[in-house]
């Protein structure tokens, strides 16, 4: 089976997924599903992610399985901690949240100062 494919080839844009099936029984579902922080990943950061996981977390051990040093690996694991909408020692929630003010702005459920409002709010801006 071909691995989740994030970004489209052609424009780099997001992709959505628009269908999940059951491949035991084969019910489909249609609409507009988001895949999550995890689904914002890039084929390499996945890759990543998978050694850190398999080396549960030991930056040691990453360092020895990708042959990179101590600074490379913080580093690439501060670029997906952003990719994934969170900010290296930032609260998980908290990003999610502000995520979600920006996803509303984009779908033009909320104005501009609505947004920033509430950016304000939860210590954004």
């Amino acid at each position: 089976m071909a691995r989740l494919v994030s970004a489209c080839p052609s424009c780099d844009t997001a992709l959505e997924i628009r269908r999940l099936e059951c491949p035991s029984c084969g019910v489909a579902v249609e609409g507009r599903f988001e895949g999550g922080p995890i689904g914002r990943l890039g084929r390499d950061q996945l890759g990543f992610v998978e050694t850190f996981l398999r080396c549960r977390g030991k930056i040691k051990d990453v360092e020895a399985e990708l042959g990179i040093s101590y600074p490379t690996v913080v580093g690439r694991l501060n670029e997906v901690l952003v990719q994934m909408g969170f900010e290296p020692g930032e609260d998980p929630r908290e990003a999610e949240k502000r995520q979600q003010v920006l996803d509303d702005l984009a779908a033009r459920k909320i104005s501009a100062g609505e947004a920033a409002e509430r950016l304000r709010a939860l210590g954004g801006g």
